[in-house]
């Protein structure tokens, strides 16, 4: 293989590594960021910022402060030189019949709830491939619970808020419950974790460095054509 085309070859290795990151589900955008190409959101990679931030002793809130906190987030990225200030808790959409029905499988509340009722539920089954703490008939699954954490930092096996109230009890709101899988709802003072998230990528085109290494090297490639022209 002669130069231009060991060039070109690695132009389009760059490229592809490029398209591969894109393929994945959950791509670590750097500075602390996590994109869902799926639900088109990004996720604060550290699961208990609250805490580690210095806003909260131990990351635990009621509904109230946990909401507050996200709605009020100024969080640097250091990797793109900008301050993101719209996020906001994880989603949860009741879609079944008033009230908590406590399915083990396939509703908005329980067990095995339906990824698509919620953010949470979709980032534990879907994203990171976890198992509901019981099978679609209520057994014990040996291998439940939160066995993978994917990138995240600090995601805590237990209950997180979702900015969703809880319609037919108003001083309830939804919860997922990242210990076991199951969704369902708590009381707004209870104590419980919170996950920040925001729409839409921090960064839709590839990364300064990748286009970095394109571009240098098709002027290397354009350069050694244009030696070979003149020889």
């Amino acid at each position: 293989m002669n130069a231009p085309q060991t060039l070109i070859a690695s132009v389009m290795l760059a490229a592809g590594l490029a398209s591969g990151a894109a393929q994945a589900t959950l791509i670590d955008r750097g500075g602390g960021l996590i994109y869902d190409t799926v639900l088109n959101v990004t996720w604060l990679q550290d699961a208990n910022y609250a805490q580690t931030s210095g806003y909260h002793a131990d990351g635990l809130m009621t509904w109230s402060q946990a909401t507050t906190w996200a709605a009020n987030l100024s969080y640097y990225d250091s990797v793109r030189n900008v301050t993101y200030t719209d996020w906001r808790l994880p989603t949860v959409t009741d879609t079944g019949a008033p009230g908590c029905d406590f399915a083990y499988t396939g509703t908005d509340c329980g067990d095995n709830v339906d990824t698509g009722t919620g953010e949470m539920a979709h980032l534990y089954y879907d994203e990171l491939g976890n198992k509901d703490g019981v099978d679609a008939a209520g057994n014990p699954q040996a291998d439940g619970g939160l066995t993978n954490v994917g990138p995240f930092i600090h995601l805590q096996a237990y209950y997180y808020w979702s900015d969703t109230g809880y319609a037919p009890i108003t001083d309830n709101a939804w919860h997922f419950n990242f210990c076991l899988g199951d969704q369902g709802s708590n009381d707004k003072a209870d104590s419980l974790y919170a996950l920040a998230v925001r729409p839409g990528d921090v960064a839709a085109v590839p990364e300064p460095e990748a286009w970095g290494m394109m571009l240098s090297g098709l002027a290397l490639i354009g350069a050694a054509a244009s030696r070979r022209k003149k020889g």
